[in-house]
């Protein structure tokens, strides 16, 4: 059998290159201002337009190192208290969302930890808050420099206890995409439900709908 492999421009934390197996495809960049339109953005993708009165436009690491600091130390807003179980690792992610509905998705990439579409998330490191630590994965895997505007719920995964913001795109642009993802798509949260592949965020977007439990 025959396999395409190709490699992602991002290395990995440790400076390695990684090799992708069936990379994705980049579909639909020029229905960026259309609600209904279901958009993939690989690495590298151009696509420089504006939507909802942001620019698509590359954002610094040290701008999000700035905006974690800052969310370190004056969160945006109260939360819950976050009250980790036993065996669990702590965990943060965000649904972003833009003001015509859509939502950004990531695919991790070769499918990491079976998962074909998710929402950006990651464990939470030493120093960093939970709401920092949703800013930075954010960026990380998705190339989006994201504002939390609320809290949506904390969720039970195979491995973390989660918890999940909902936020609004303020800068960055999904060709940046880091290596854990090889590709970011913008859509209607009904091709969302679609594109996910994990009853985990299916719950996740249930919340955000106001479908489901905010705390599962």
């Amino acid at each position: 059998m025959n396999e395409t492999w190709t490699w992602h421009p991002q290395p990995d934390d440790d400076g390695r290159k990684v090799r992708l197996h069936a990379p994705s495809c980049e579909a639909n960049l020029d229905g960026l201002a259309d609600p209904q339109a279901a958009l993939t953005f690989v690495p590298g993708s151009v696509c420089a337009g504006m939507l909802g009165g942001v620019p698509l436009a590359p954002c610094a690491r040290a701008t999000v190192d700035d905006a974690c600091h800052r969310a370190g130390a004056a969160p945006a807003f109260d939360e819950p208290p976050f009250v980790l179980p036993t065996g669990k690792h702590a965990a943060a992610g965000a649904v972003v969302r833009e003001a015509d509905g859509r939502l950004w998705l990531v695919a991790p990439s070769n499918a990491f930890g079976g998962y074909t579409a998710t929402f950006p998330k990651g464990r939470v490191e030493p120093g960093l808050t939970l709401q920092a630590t949703a800013i930075r994965e954010v960026w990380e895997e998705s190339g989006l420099h994201v504002e939390l505007t609320a809290w949506l719920g904390d969720f039970s995964r195979t491995q973390t206890f989660t918890r999940f913001y909902v936020a609004r795109r303020i800068g960055g642009h999904p060709a940046q995409m880091g290596w854990e993802s090889q590709a970011v798509h913008l859509v209607t949260p009904a091709q969302a439900r679609l594109l996910l592949n994990r009853d985990t965020d299916r719950t996740v977007l249930d919340a955000l709908l106001g479908e489901g439990s905010r705390c599962v």
